[in-house]
């Protein structure tokens, strides 16, 4: 196990310097800079600005300098806030997309999965087909439209929650339940799908042939064996979570890294976006290889040698 992370963890580096160089490509290939304004700057000022900040060097010589300063923790500087640190930026958004990925994915599992399983235990009654709507409305409703809708009926409508910004319980709400139905739809239908498949299995018939108890079953044989694939589905939502939701984010005024990587992208920052994506491909990496490991939890039959 311990050969198998450490080559995880390399391929994780590995990976991060591929995404860091098609990042850092493409900024470089979009026409214009940081400094385009509605009112153009006078050029002297605008080379005055790239030779402070290294931009009036060739591209090999930039990417180079990205580098060095990244292996000595270094994301460089925002050009759009005030010369602030990107690292500083991107902690101060963190606690707050990370608050919110996290209680969007509980909110998802918690749905997810009792809805799943009810709908496979329970197949072609009431409950498997309230099941199956619900994935296809919500796994069909992408979130920003479903967040739209919260705000017109508990904002504006009832006036019970406010449209947006950080800081109380009431704020989280909104956002945590438009994050949360996508994932939850999709675990639910995996949930339904893997648990079905289980139950077909001999070794549940046997179970049952020797007069174990049903809860017993259902928690050591069915549950445990159907929530492999459902895993493999949460890792990457939650990644994707946690990282940041850019629209949503966004529609609800939350100061997150996915809000600061949007205004990156249309003040041209380049710090601010090299050190969103990073972070985004560092939270993907991590987070499955935590599953990968946690597969050999949940099922003693798999082994990494």
């Amino acid at each position: 196990m311990t050969k198998y992370i450490l080559q995880r963890i390399f391929w994780l580096i590995i990976v991060l310097l591929v995404v860091s160089f098609i990042t850092f490509s493409l900024m470089h290939l979009v026409p214009g800079g940081p400094w385009d304004r509605e009112k153009a700057l006078a050029p002297q000022v605008v080379d005055a600005l790239n030779k402070k900040y290294g931009l009036d060097q060739s591209f090999i010589v930039q990417y180079g300098n990205f580098l060095w300063n990244l292996m000595h923790g270094d994301l460089g500087v925002s050009y759009s806030l005030q010369d602030r640190g990107v690292t500083q930026i991107l902690l101060e958004g963190l606690p707050k997309t990370a608050t919110l990925g996290v209680i969007a994915f509980i909110l998802a599992i918690l749905i997810g999965v009792p809805f799943g399983m009810a709908a496979a235990l329970k197949q072609n009654s009431i409950v498997d087909y309230l099941s199956v709507i619900f994935s296809t409305i919500f796994a069909s409703i992408p979130g920003f439209v479903l967040g739209i809708f919260l705000i017109i009926i508990f904002s504006v409508t009832l006036h019970w929650l406010p449209t947006g910004g950080w800081g109380n319980v009431k704020q989280v709400i909104m956002p945590a339940f438009a994050l949360a139905t996508l994932p939850a739809a999709f675990i639910a239908r995996i949930t339904r799908a893997s648990t079905l498949e289980v139950l077909r299995q001999d070794y549940i018939r046997t179970a049952q042939a020797m007069g174990i108890k049903h809860r017993v079953i259902l928690v050591r044989h069915i549950l445990r064996n159907a929530l492999i694939p459902v895993i493999t589905v949460a890792g990457p939502e939650l990644a994707f979570l946690i990282s940041g939701s850019f629209i949503i984010e966004n529609l609800f005024s939350i100061p997150g890294i996915g809000r600061l990587f949007v205004n990156g992208v249309f003040a041209r920052d380049y710090g601010l976006i090299m050190g969103s994506v990073l972070f985004y491909g560092f939270a993907v990496a991590a987070i499955n290889l935590v599953v990968d490991v946690f597969y050999a939890v949940i099922d003693p039959r798999i082994r990494y040698d």
